[in-house]
């Protein structure tokens, strides 16, 4: 069974879909300025974001996932960066075919942290 890391990454610019494993670490490296090998979930899309292809490393080697749509696009996060920080929950939207920029994130409540303050700790 595969589980979403916590940290999941989408490349803002769409790659050239012939690159599989190797490639697609390559560009986490060079492009995106991240180690492919560090547990996070890169995702990237197609020119036409009809698909999409997601790589993860996890025990010893990578999992590479592909899903590509039948019919419409996948709404792609805008970004002024080269990538995109993504929530699971938001993950899990993208790939419903949700845009999400036209969703509302509603305020929940934090608790303020248990732990003793450390500034005046020596």
């Amino acid at each position: 069974m595969l589980t979403l890391p916590p940290r999941i990454l989408l490349a803002r610019d769409p790659v050239d879909f012939r690159k599989q494993i190797d490639g697609l670490a390559a560009i986490c490296e060079v492009h995106l300025g991240e180690q492919p090998l560090g547990g996070t979930l890169f995702v990237f899309r197609n020119s036409r974001s009809t698909a999409l292809k997601m790589l993860v490393w996890s025990h010893g080697g990578f999992t590479l996932l592909y899903k590509k749509l039948e019919r419409g696009q996948f709404s792609w996060p805008k970004s002024e960066g080269d990538r995109v920080c993504l929530s699971q929950a938001e993950l899990v939207a993208l790939l419903e075919g949700i845009d999400l920029s036209k969703c509302v994130r509603l305020k929940r409540w934090t608790p303020r942290s248990t732990l003793p303050n450390s500034e005046g700790a020596g």
